[in-house]
């Protein structure tokens, strides 16, 4: 059994997390167990969507729980340390007779990673991205992802209400899907009000590409209880405008991806796997015909290195 704790415990070497010989394969086993409660599941899956501080109130409205029952079992993903925990008041409330802090949640850094039987995947593409970067074969990485990401396409390719790959909201639907399915966390931003269709506001690296707070493309299928279904919180979606949508209001966004799947080695090795990345989102807006959607390089501090945006009409 190979079980490992990310950063969050303290527990790495050079970006690899090992695992710990005092009780740490435990202690990751017990946290990956917590999430096998439905309720509980889709609470930490609306709290890491939400990219922000989350209260007990807004959760459980989210997952269609009452407050005390998301109160429970929040706390029991902090005890696992799959959340963090900070209190604070709502926002315009503060002073005397404002009353005490309110318990917030938001992910906690690190990763959690089980393997049975026990396997080295991670050590592996280590050593392999430090021979490449030795090589200086950055080109023919390249062309690897491109190729990986192309056929990671091919299943999300569909046709548009009016035949063809379809408008850019319909494109991006399936896109998102496409990247969901990697582990990239695709969320869209807004976009510029007045914009042409599928034009987003556009900025410098490290910015929203919006100027809001994002929302997450999709929400997971909810999961099941006991009793049905355990409700979740619809994110809002890349829909096709309506009719009714004036030419001032917000157009199709750029979508942000809020978890890098190549995380620690591209803490390690930037240039190689950042560039294998990229190619690699070509090759997928390739092979799921998405040419309206375009991948570039924006580092932003948080999530992956790269957003994929609209591409303008005259381009």
């Amino acid at each position: 059994m190979d079980v490992t704790r990310g950063a969050a415990d303290g527990r790495t070497d050079g970006g690899l997390a090992r695992p710990a010989a005092d009780g740490g394969q435990d202690a990751a086993l017990d946290a990956v167990a917590v999430l096998a409660d439905p309720v509980r599941r889709a609470l930490y899956r609306y709290v890491a969507a939400a990219g922000r501080e989350v209260g007990r109130a807004e959760a459980a409205e989210a997952v269609g729980v009452q407050r005390t029952l998301a109160a429970h079992h929040l706390d029991k993903l902090a005890e696992a340390g799959l959340v963090d925990v900070a209190f604070a008041r709502p926002a315009g409330r503060g002073g005397p007779g404002a009353g005490r802090p309110a318990k917030v949640y938001r992910p906690a850094p690190g990763e959690v990673s089980v393997s049975v039987p026990r396997r080295a995947y991670d050590a592996a593409g280590m050593v392999l991205a430090e021979a490449l970067e030795r090589l200086r074969a950055d080109d023919a990485v390249a062309r690897a992802g491109r190729e990986e990401g192309y056929a990671a396409g091919l299943p999300f390719r569909g046709r548009g209400a009016a035949g063809g790959p379809g408008s850019v909201a319909e494109q991006g639907v399936r896109l998102a899907e496409a990247l969901r399915a990697r582990g990239y966390e695709p969320e869209q931003v807004p976009g510029a009000p007045g914009a042409p269709d599928g034009v987003g506001e556009q900025g410098g690296a490290g910015d929203t590409y919006g100027g809001g707070a994002a929302a997450p493309v999709t929400a997971a299928p909810p999961p099941s209880g006991p009793s049905g279904p355990v409700p979740s919180a619809p994110p809002p979606s890349l829909a096709a405008p309506s009719a009714a949508t004036s030419s001032a209001a917000p157009r199709t966004g750029p979508l942000r991806l809020r978890n890098c799947p190549f995380h620690r080695l591209a803490e390690q090795f930037p240039p190689l796997v950042c560039g294998m990345n990229l190619a690699l989102l070509e090759g997928l807006v390739d092979g799921a015909d998405t040419p309206a959607w375009r991948p570039r390089i924006a580092p932003s501090g948080d999530g992956c290195c790269v957003v994929l945006e609209p591409v303008p009409p005259s381009s």
